[in-house]
């Protein structure tokens, strides 16, 4: 029998949740902390306190700004992508769909991170890398290639 690997806990309170936040918004967070961790957290915060299409705009705007302010362009190889932000909050979504919500929001991020944390190519099983490598999946959304994604849907 395959055993699980233990769950980490990246945060030890839900305080240090809030000083991630203000430090992403307030573009002082470190760019080493700037990771897919970091990515997923702000994205689970910003769903557990907003509507949907709040929490998206306020994410898409608060990288995009925090890019900004630390010199971090967007290029055909780098920087904001819509498709892949839009990609991990319907991840998000899923996850919080099925989710108990009686935990404090550290716990939630810690097992959201948990889960998928280590998976940060996952949009593979959806898109094929020309697709989700292309220009136009940087600027905007642009559905999956190979395999349907539902919860998915532009904003």
């Amino acid at each position: 029998m395959k055993q699980s690997k233990p769950k980490a806990d990246f945060y030890q309170t839900d305080e240090d949740i809030v000083r991630l936040v203000q430090q992403f918004e307030a573009c002082t967070l470190h760019r080493s902390g700037w990771n897919h961790a970091a990515h997923l957290t702000i994205a689970v915060w910003y769903l557990s306190i907003c509507s949907k299409t709040e929490a998206i705009a306020r994410i898409r705007t608060g990288i995009q700004h925090y890019n900004q302010c630390n010199g971090i362009m967007t290029t055909s190889s780098s920087g904001y992508h819509e498709t892949l932000t839009l990609f991990w909050i319907a991840i998000a979504c899923r996850f919080l769909a099925v989710t108990n919500h009686n935990a404090s929001i550290s716990a939630l991020i810690n097992d959201f991170i948990s889960t998928y944390g280590e998976q940060k190519t996952l949009f593979y099983e959806y898109y094929s890398h020309e697709l989700i490598m292309s220009w136009e999946a940087r600027q905007s959304w642009v559905a999956p290639d190979l395999k349907p994604f539902d919860d998915i849907s532009s904003h």
